[in-house]
């Protein structure tokens, strides 16, 4: 009898422990962290999502010019430095010109001697016209005069060229702006030797190099497959990699009229409805082609989700937020309408993360870990 109670009791015992086993797994199986796949919360334009076409580019002057002179010397002077902003005909450079300057003064005194010579050879020759009226001198003699006139008017005409030719070369030893605009780079410092073209060791071709950033426009390449998509006229919408929360109406001004054969693209330039100062050339570019121009209130950005982040739970919409390795049930407004895959979120932030394509069974508040990429 009581051997049969002892083995009734380890028996028992096992099941009591087989019990407290079984029910711990459940309990760590219950509680042990899903995997799950994630994908994060953007931030998108409708522009980018409304698209025909997107192409990437960069913002070019189409106006630009690296100004040198043809004279030749030493920088003596430079009033300019990058970022300065100048207008046509503004001084901005100039070179050593003590030879030329000298120059310039021995052509106007040339000028003032023969100007000289031909005031006196003139009254000789008035009055050489009257005394020969009056047969006081011979024909002879007033052809004289008459020939040291011409000589003298020759010679003033040939003493103004001179002097407009050095004036002109003294003109050239001074750097002007051609056109309104902003210094870019300056290429030479004081003391340099500026030589036509650069053709000389150790010396420099340009001095400085202005953009007029009232003709700064998007040069982008676009596949020749797609250029039935892309019209003159077209409007666009330009984002820029150094303002990544902004976009910039524009529309399609010009289009190259060949192809690049390397790439097999046509060079399309877009051009600003705007421009912002911020905006600078070589910036990044990417452009999305529309086929109508955007309202005001289309052009906000979208905070969203892809798609396939949200499951549908009866009447609800709802996305599943990682937060801190739990998940925290979100429902979605209603009706939350969709642009392309992205569906708004406006109640979640940029770079939270939610779970991707979920499973039946994922419950609020459940621990959670994100899979390997």
């Amino acid at each position: 009898m009581w051997s049969k109670l002892k083995k009734i009791s380890l028996r028992v015992k096992l099941l009591l422990v087989l019990t407290v086993v079984l029910l711990a797994g459940l309990g760590w199986q219950q509680t042990r962290p899903v995997e799950v796949d994630s994908t994060p919360v953007v931030t998108a334009f409708p522009s980018a999502l409304m698209a025909s076409l997107n192409a990437s580019g960069y913002v070019v002057a189409q106006r630009k010019a690296a100004i040198s002179t043809k004279a030749q010397g030493r920088l003596e002077w430079l009033g300019v430095a990058e970022g300065s902003v100048v207008k046509q005909g503004q001084l901005l450079a100039r070179l050593e010109r003590q030879e030329l300057t000298a120059q310039l003064a021995q052509a106007k005194a040339q000028v003032g001697l023969a100007q000289a010579e031909l005031d006196d050879a003139g009254r000789e020759f008035d009055r050489s016209k009257s005394l020969l009226a009056k047969q006081y001198i011979s024909q002879a003699a007033f052809d004289s005069v008459k020939a040291r006139f011409e000589k003298a008017k020759a010679q003033q005409t040939a003493a103004a060229a001179a002097q407009a030719v050095s004036q002109a070369a003294f003109d050239q030893s001074e750097i002007r702006a051609p056109f309104d605009g902003v210094v870019l780079t300056k290429n030479a410092n004081v003391g340099d030797n500026i030589t036509p073209f650069s053709s000389a060791a150790d010396s420099k071709g340009a001095v400085v190099t202005i953009a007029d950033m009232s003709t700064l426009e998007v040069e982008a390449d676009v596949s020749e497959s797609s250029l039935a998509k892309i019209r003159i006229g077209q409007p666009v919408e330009i984002g820029l990699d150094a303002l990544p929360g902004e976009r910039f109406p524009g529309v399609v001004a010009r289009m190259v009229p060949t192809i690049d054969r390397a790439k097999a693209t046509r060079l399309v330039k877009l051009r600003f409805n705007q421009i912002d100062p911020r905006v600078l050339p070589d910036m990044s570019a990417k452009v999305s082609f529309l086929e109508q121009a955007l309202a005001a209130d289309q052009r906000a950005p979208i905070v969203g989700v892809n798609q396939a982040a949200v499951v549908q739970q009866g009447s609800e919409s709802a996305v599943f937020v990682i937060e801190s390795g739990r998940l925290q049930r979100v429902v979605l407004p209603s009706p939350s309408k969709s642009l392309g895959e992205l569906v708004p979120t406006p109640m979640l932030k940029a770079n939270q993360r939610v779970v991707l394509r979920p499973a039946k069974g994922l419950r609020d508040g459940q621990r959670v870990r994100l899979s390997k990429p």
